[in-house]
């Protein structure tokens, strides 16, 4: 049985339909990739499975339970962590701050949770951000911004991790770094379904890719399955898979 798993959700904004009978499954343990052209609908697709966006139609659920009504606060409480495509940091306060805050939230219902300040420490250097510990979010570059939101998600040790756009900012050393970090925390059993224009990162870590096109899925497979795939190249106007701009507009 999938730990995560999205059936035939379906989302409307008026008359235009964003997603349309998208069904997702993540397996335990496994790095997923879902992509598509600009408005595929994959961010919306992340909002109904973290209960920012209800669907029209269809269910959401995590390790068999139905969880398509419930808060994004209750979703949390059973594992569910994310980040945004557009940074959600908080500017005016430091690195650690940022974490220690998400740290704090989670023990008010999670009292198994570690120590905030420990744990917080030990997820920045996880990431890779200590040496900007104490600087405040609003001066430190965006692919740090970007390791700092990773790591205020992870303090909730979640079970199904959703990373929208997480590469946006790192140079090639930092991405083949957090690549490697992706395997470890899925080598740990986190599992990680994962937004990413960087072609060569979602091909390297992904043991399957979804593809939206048009709020639809039309294609699934693993990495090579989907390069070879002349649905997906059609899709993408005959360019290399992910080429282009991935900002969503669904």
């Amino acid at each position: 049985m999938p730990l995560l798993e999205t059936r035939n959700v379906v989302v409307r904004f008026g008359g235009i339909t964003a997603v349309n009978d998208a069904s997702i499954e993540v397996e335990q343990g496994w790095i997923q990739g879902l992509i598509g052209p600009n408005g595929a609908g994959k961010t919306t697709t992340f909002n109904v499975i973290t209960g920012l966006q209800p669907p029209t139609e269809g269910q959401v659920l995590l390790d068999g339970e139905d969880i398509t009504t419930l808060s994004v606060q209750q979703r949390a409480r059973r594992g569910v962590g994310r980040t945004f495509q557009r940074l959600e940091v908080f500017g005016s306060l430091t690195v650690f701050e940022n974490v220690l805050v998400a740290g704090e939230m989670a023990r008010t219902w999670n009292d198994d949770l570690p120590d905030p300040r420990k744990r917080a420490d030990e997820l920045i250097e996880l990431v890779g951000v200590t040496r900007f510990r104490d600087q405040p979010a609003d001066s430190i570059p965006t692919g740090v911004a970007r390791l700092t939101e990773l790591a205020r998600a992870l303090t909730i040790k979640p079970r199904v991790l959703l990373l929208d756009e997480p590469s946006s900012g790192l140079d090639d050393a930092e991405t083949d770094d957090f690549g490697d970090l992706l395997r470890r925390l899925a080598n740990e059993g986190t599992s990680i379904l994962m937004v990413e224009h960087d072609v060569d990162l979602v091909m390297s870590v992904c043991e399957w890719i979804d593809v939206l096109d048009f709020g639809q899925i039309i294609a699934r497979g693993t990495p090579e399955e989907i390069q070879n795939d002349p649905i997906v190249q059609q899709a993408y106007l005959g360019a290399e898979v992910g080429e282009q701009d991935d900002e969503e507009v669904a």
